[in-house]
């Protein structure tokens, strides 16, 4: 049965990539982002591929333009059945050189935003009995093989938990909605060219031991495909990141030692 999908962060990247996919097999789109002409490009795509797109020039730092989103959906298709909190920015920062500007900017784009998500859709999804709320997270949540995200990490390590908590309150009695924390490793994005900060180049340094082999947004698009119609608590899309997290939480000392 096609779904009725909100993408946050769906101008470019994993979020576009996952519209395009879910159109591409009759879904309807609700898609957000600051940048309107790629929104509409995406948007596009989606109907030549046979699905159904509205768009909503969205600031996921404020609460006012997330529920302009949710109504434009309700508006256009009657219903929601899924909402992806996937909007995110990274930065070029160590802990020590972080200034509050960048941290509070951090913080907003990635647990602010989901925050405001899930505290649009889920009261909508308790009253209607299901649903389901994707929050994209980072395998740099669980293993500090990239110090330089700094912020970021530590803020989808924060989105993790929030999942975590709202997935907890609704157990019992809302058994049919779910809140998963997807966790990508490295996929080759435009994501770190837009840092705060700047990017710095390559990931060479890291190595796939560390991190696991870099992935293309089709792969992980496919994967977050498959979670919409099958929910699950928590994802990462490189299978080899569950395995190296196991490792990392068994010796922390050993692991940081040989990073």
């Amino acid at each position: 049965m096609a779904k009725v999908v909100v993408i946050t962060g769906a101008s470019g990247g994993i979020g576009a990539e996952l519209a395009r996919q879910l159109g591409a097999r009759g879904d309807s789109l609700v898609l957000g982002a600051r940048r309107q002409a790629e929104l509409e490009k995406v948007a596009d795509e989606v109907r030549a591929a046979g699905g159904k797109a509205v768009t909503v020039k969205t600031d996921v730092t404020r609460r006012g333009d997330i529920e302009k989103l949710r109504d434009a959906g309700m508006e256009a298709f009657g219903h929601i059945d899924v909402w992806v909190n996937n909007a995110g920015q990274g930065i070029t920062r160590s802990v020590l050189d972080l200034t509050d500007e960048e941290f509070d900017s951090i913080i907003a784009v990635n647990v602010k935003s989901a925050l405001y998500g899930m505290q649009a859709i889920v009261p909508y999804f308790k009253e209607r009995g299901e649903g389901h709320v994707i929050n994209v997270s980072s395998f740099l949540a669980r293993v500090p093989i990239a110090s330089f995200r700094s912020a970021y990490n530590a803020a989808k390590a924060a989105l993790n938990s929030l999942t975590a908590n709202v997935r907890m309150d609704l157990a019992k009695e809302f058994p049919n909605v779910h809140a998963t924390v997807f966790m990508p490793g490295i996929v080759s994005t435009e994501f770190r060219n837009n840092a705060l900060g700047g990017t710095i180049g390559n990931w060479s340094n890291i190595g796939t031991t560390a991190a696991g082999d870099s992935q293309t947004p089709e792969e992980v698009g496919t994967i977050m495909v498959q979670l919409i119609d099958n929910p699950v608590a928590e994802l990462f899309s490189n299978p080899a990141s569950s395995g190296i997290a196991r490792r990392y939480y068994e010796d922390v000392a050993a692991f940081e030692k040989g990073l």
